[in-house]
């Protein structure tokens, strides 16, 4: 019998949620993501000692440039290990601020060039906030593909698909642990919210011919893993990529193309800030999202200081 692992990368492309390049190597992930959180604890080990230092006298004393170059030095470690892409995250404080997104996101793909990396290799992460869902339509027309990430609501799914973003990193956990918090249920299976929202974005995604990627995220246990088995990604840390593999049980595929959707929706501004301000999980989760990705970008930054 195959592990659960091997089962699921039958069925779904399987990315580590890491910037450990032992995890990396050791479970061979087609992709991996980066986020403030993961550069920060990548910072503080011995092995990126010498990025760090580079990226410090590199940068000439400006901090931003120091993390931005930290980061892709990270990316670029991280994709001699794997055959895909890896993501890299604009600063969570732009969130609000489109063309600032755009800008940083070109200096990104910029630093990654210089470094003989192309867009091909790449995914630049960005909140699904209205003004990032808007700049990260740009980058796409301009060929920058994008992973939206912090996306808690069926609206931002909505409009990412209608923007034509290429990727979409719905957070199962985080869905999880606010109902959780609310009602004292510890869902299981498919009665958990998050996994509940990723399968009908999924399945509207496919009802309607969208070509944007669903790669679920931010898992707690490995239940929420197997009840999205079939999902076009599942972006997985190394915890819960080892669990799989020690697991020699039968998956079964829970999503797949075919499944009845709902019709297509289209959402303008006004209307995408009313829905998400009418789902009060998603509106707590997405500003809370943020200030963390930002507290932990500013101690990366006192770090390369």
């Amino acid at each position: 019998m195959t592990s659960k692992l091997d089962q699921l990368r039958a069925m779904t492309t399987v990315v580590a949620d890491t910037g450990d390049l032992d995890a990396i190597a050791k479970l061979t992930p087609v992709d991996a993501t980066t986020n403030p959180s993961l550069l920060l604890k990548a910072a503080q080990l011995p092995r990126y000692a010498q990025a760090l230092a580079e990226a410090r006298s590199q940068a000439g004393g400006d901090v931003a440039k120091a993390c931005d170059l930290f980061a892709v030095r990270v990316g670029e470690e991280i994709l001699r290990l794997i055959p895909g892409r890896v993501s890299t995250e604009v600063d969570a404080r732009l969130s609000f601020a489109s063309e600032a997104t755009y800008a940083k996101a070109m200096n990104l793909v910029e630093l990654y060039q210089q470094r003989g990396i192309g867009t091909e290799r790449l995914l630049i992460k960005i909140a699904s906030t209205w003004e990032g869902i808007k700049a990260a339509e740009r980058l796409e027309k301009a060929g920058v593909q994008c992973n939206l990430t912090l996306l808690f609501a069926f609206a931002q799914a909505s409009a990412c698909a209608d923007a034509g973003v290429t990727l979409i990193s719905p957070f199962v956990g985080r869905i999880y642990d606010w109902y959780k918090q609310q009602t004292g249920i510890d869902y299981q299976g498919s009665e958990d919210p998050g996994v509940q929202s990723v399968s009908r974005i999924y399945r509207y995604y496919k009802q309607n011919g969208y070509n944007t990627v669903v790669m679920g995220a931010s898992f707690r246990n490995t239940g929420q893993i197997e009840a999205l088995a079939g999902c076009d990604r599942l972006t997985i840390n190394p915890a819960l990529l080892e669990s799989l593999a020690a697991d020699q049980g039968t998956l079964t595929q829970q999503l797949q193309a075919g499944q009845a959707g709902e019709a297509r929706q289209g959402l303008d501004e006004s209307a995408f800030r009313w829905a998400l301000n009418e789902d009060a999980m998603a509106t707590e989760k997405l500003a809370e999202g943020i200030r963390l990705f930002a507290a932990d970008q500013l101690k990366l930054e006192a770090l390369l200081a």
